[in-house]
């Protein structure tokens, strides 16, 4: 397959396009719903409802493929579990949760590796 190269003008507005479709997508949901004005119920369910759930499907995601049966036997990904689900029980910080946890599982899978 032979490489395209794009001409500056044409860079340009891919970048200009994709700035426009970022600012758009920020800016719509103000526009559509001021503050004075109060959402449909459908749109105030889901954002109660779209942020758990989301979170929820990128927990199944991260361990679709964690193996109980082989060494380790997922003891990284559950002291990870345990230390996030902890710290943002005490702390209520996601940044630390999550960086805590991560830090942790890195950890363990690095000494569990051998």
């Amino acid at each position: 397959m032979i490489p395209v190269t794009l001409a500056p003008w044409q860079t340009f507005g891919m970048i200009l396009a994709v700035a426009a479709g970022c600012l758009l997508m920020r800016f719509l949901p103000f526009w559509i719903f001021p503050e004075n004005k109060q959402p449909p119920p459908v749109v105030a369910y889901l954002g109660r409802t779209l942020s758990p759930a989301v979170m929820g499907l990128l927990v199944v995601y991260c361990l679709r493929n964690v193996d109980l049966s082989a060494p380790p036997h997922a003891l990284p990904e559950a002291a990870a579990i345990a230390c996030i689900a902890a710290l943002h029980c005490w702390k209520r910080n996601v940044l630390l949760s999550i960086g805590a946890g991560t830090a942790v599982y890195m950890v363990l899978v690095r000494v569990m590796a051998g």
